[in-house]
C-alpha cells in the first residue's frame, strides 16, 4: 500500500491552460487526455531495490571495455622451431548484481583450476556469485572453440581470475522515531582469461616447498648467524 502511495505521489497531472486559447479550440483541448509525466528524482538517491541498471540510471556507463580488446591482438608469425604459440581467450560480465568482496572468494577459488574441474567445483559452491562465474566461463569456453580456434574445448584452464567494483547506488532505509540509516546496493564485474593446454602444477609462485627443503633452509640460515660486535 505505501509503495502504491508512493508513486502515485510522483505523479502530476498538466492541464492544458484554456485562458489563453480561443473559444473553437477549447473543445479539442478538453477532448485531450490528460499529460501524466513522472518527476525524476533530482537528488541522486536510489531507493528501489530491482531495476537499478536500467536508462534512467545508466545512460552514460557502459561498464570496463579494454579487457575485451585483448581478444582482438594480432600476433606476429613465429619462426620455425618456435614453441606454438597458446591460445586465449578474454571473456567478461558486467554489473554483477553482488559485492565485489563476496564475489573475490569465488574467484580466487578457481583461479588456475583447468576448466572442466572448476564447473565441476562451482556446482557445490553454495554462494549467489558462483552461478555467474560458471555462466561466464561456459561462455568464454563456447567463444574459445568458435571464434579463436580452438580444438578441444576441454583443453583449456583459468589463466586469470578477478574482480573490479561495479556501479554503486545510495539508498536510504527508514527506522523508528523518524531516523533513516544508509544502505548501499553494490555491483561488480568478473573478468576471465582462459588459456590453451593443461594447468601448471603450481600457479602461484614460488612453489611449496617440501618438508625436508623447508628443514635445510631453516639449517642454513641458522648457520649463517652472525654476533654482532664480537671478535
Amino acid at each position: 500500500m505505501h509503495k502504491m502511495i508512493r508513486q502515485m505521489a510522483q505523479l502530476t497531472v498538466q492541464t492544458p491552460l484554456l485562458a489563453a486559447a480561443p473559444a473553437t479550440s477549447a473543445a479539442k483541448l478538453l477532448a485531450m487526455p490528460p499529460v501524466i509525466t513522472q518527476n525524476v528524482d533530482c537528488c541522486g538517491v536510489h531507493t528501489a531495490t530491482s531495476g537499478g541498471l536500467c536508462t534512467k540510471w545508466n545512460k552514460h556507463n557502459y561498464g570496463p571495455r579494454k579487457w575485451l580488446e585483448y581478444n582482438k591482438t594480432v600476433h606476429p608469425p613465429q619462426a620455425v622451431g618456435e614453441e606454438p604459440r597458446k591460445a586465449y581467450v578474454c571473456h567478461m560480465r558486467s554489473n554483477i548484481k553482488y559485492s565485489p568482496d563476496k564475489m573475490w572468494y569465488i574467484a580466487a577459488f578457481v583461479r588456475g583450476m583447468s576448466v572442466d574441474e572448476a564447473l565441476k567445483q562451482l556446482n557445490f559452491v553454495l554462494k549467489k556469485g558462483a552461478t555467474d562465474v560458471k555462466e561466464t566461463i561456459l561462455e568464454a569456453q563456447q567463444m574459445a572453440v568458435e571464434r579463436h580456434n580452438v580444438e578441444y574445448k576441454s583443453n583449456l584452464w583459468i589463466a586469470e581470475s578477478f574482480v573490479g567494483k561495479g556501479r554503486v547506488f545510495k539508498g536510504l532505509r527508514r527506522h523508528a522515531r523518524g531516523r533513516f540509516g544508509r544502505v548501499e546496493y553494490k555491483h561488480c564485474h568478473y573478468f576471465l582469461r582462459l588459456e590453451e593446454g593443461e594447468p601448471p602444477q603450481h600457479y602461484y609462485l614460488p612453489e611449496p616447498q617440501t618438508p625436508q627443503q623447508q628443514l635445510e633452509h631453516w639449517l642454513e640460515q641458522m648457520r649463517s648467524r652472525k654476533i654482532i660486535n664480537s671478535l
